[in-house]
């Protein structure tokens, strides 16, 4: 098979999948968006070992994305759309696997995919109307509910057009058949991190004596930290730590909550807060390993329709997490089931920073749930089926495209 995987975040399970499929002997075009900055990178460059058939495409927008702004972002992602849509007409593929993707250009992609006869995958993440719809109405009250009705049905009618439909939970499944998705359209896959790129890594590494973190008991939180994200529950894990030397609470990330973290850390004295920017992915092993405990955070109103990456890669990490999520998400499904770790609700700052204490007191516990952590990475994240999984749904979309849809 030729293949377009269409990526937009640019995050590293997408392109693990593509050189696993590559490898398998298809010819694979990766692509994502170069521009984003606020979205830590996946790996991207060939490895010694990458297979020929195996290609990169960055696709750059004319200028940085602007995220925080509705109208320049949404003329920034129709550009985008054109960009895929032109690289689709080079590449001229059998099949298109279309990720994180925002709906306009979605709409474009597909609409050029159908044109040329293309089998389209849809590998839902998020069910991104649900949240613009979310947003512009409390942003926007009038105007913000129509906009957001808009996004529903134009996912809605995106989803019912893809050959093939692979969710990323199985929670996903009944608004799929309420949207009017048919059943044997729909193929779930759950995320994973790529886990021969997570290696376990000791305490004492190059990222944590570079970071001066060596000979201190760590709380890390890597990766987008937006006001949704509710950054208080981190300052408050700093000012209930303000008396303890050896503790630091380090973020890696960008973005307006960071940018509360900082003002709040000049404002209440948080001397044990390190805010830093994203490392590398090739990096993320050192950074884990650096770490005592991983801290994830999802807003309440992401429910089931969200399953953050950052924290599959935790699991990859060895160490024990402490997250605030929706109890009802996939993701803290799998944290309180394997023991893993310890899930609260995502207000419950009280019971966040309860939950860090008795982590910091309690080394036995945390090395039983890293221990957990990384068992089930090893059970769960093998590439190889993964890939067995993913080549059935191409050959099926390429089958339905090929009848007529």
């Amino acid at each position: 098979m030729r293949i377009l995987h269409h990526d937009y975040g640019g995050y590293p399970y997408p392109a693990d999948l593509s050189r696993a499929l590559a490898a398998r002997g298809h010819e694979v075009t990766h692509a994502w968006c170069a521009s984003l900055v606020t979205t830590p990178g996946g790996v991207f460059e060939k490895h010694p070992d990458d297979p020929d058939g195996l290609q990169f495409a960055p696709l750059e927008l004319s200028e940085a994305l602007a995220k925080y702004s509705f109208v320049k972002r949404r003329r920034q992602e129709r550009e985008f759309g054109a960009l895929a849509t032109e690289l689709t007409a080079q590449v001229q593929p059998d099949v298109v696997i279309s990720t994180n993707m925002p709906l306009d250009a979605q709409a474009m992609l597909q609409a050029a995919c159908r044109r040329n006869g293309t089998a389209f995958v849809f590998w839902l993440q998020d069910v991104l109307g649900i949240a613009a719809h979310r947003v512009l109405r409390r942003k926007l009250p009038l105007v913000g509910e129509l906009i957001g009705r808009y996004y529903i049905n134009l996912e809605a009618k995106l989803l019912r057009r893809s050959d093939r439909v692979a969710p990323i939970t199985d929670d996903f499944k009944p608004l799929l058949r309420d949207w009017g998705v048919a059943d044997e359209r729909i193929v779930t896959v759950e995320n994973w991190a790529p886990l021969s790129e997570l290696p376990l890594q000791a305490k004492v590494n190059p990222f944590a004596r570079e970071a001066d973190l060596a000979d201190k008991f760590v709380f890390l939180y890597a990766g987008s930290m937006g006001m949704k994200h509710n950054p208080e529950l981190v300052a408050r894990l700093a000012e209930a730590t303000l008396d303890r030397p050896d503790v630091r609470i380090v973020v890696l990330s960008q973005g307006v909550g960071t940018d509360y973290l900082r003002q709040q850390r000049e404002q209440r004295g948080l001397h044990t807060l390190v805010l830093r920017g994203f490392e590398p992915f090739s990096r993320m092993h050192e950074v884990m390993g650096a770490a005592d405990v991983l801290t994830a955070v999802l807003e309440p109103d992401a429910g089931v329709f969200s399953v953050p990456s950052k924290v599959l890669a935790y699991l990859c990490g060895g160490r024990a997490l402490l997250t605030a999520m929706p109890l009802e998400n996939l993701a803290s499904r799998i944290v309180d089931r394997e023991g893993a770790g310890i899930v609260v609700a995502p207000d419950d700052i009280d019971g966040f920073v309860a939950g860090a204490l008795r982590l910091l007191d309690d080394a036995e516990t945390r090395t039983a749930m890293g221990a957990a952590a990384r068992g089930y990475a090893e059970r769960t994240f093998e590439i190889g089926a993964i890939a067995d999984r993913f080549e059935g749904i191409l050959h099926d979309a390429i089958a339905t495209r090929q009848a007529g849809g």
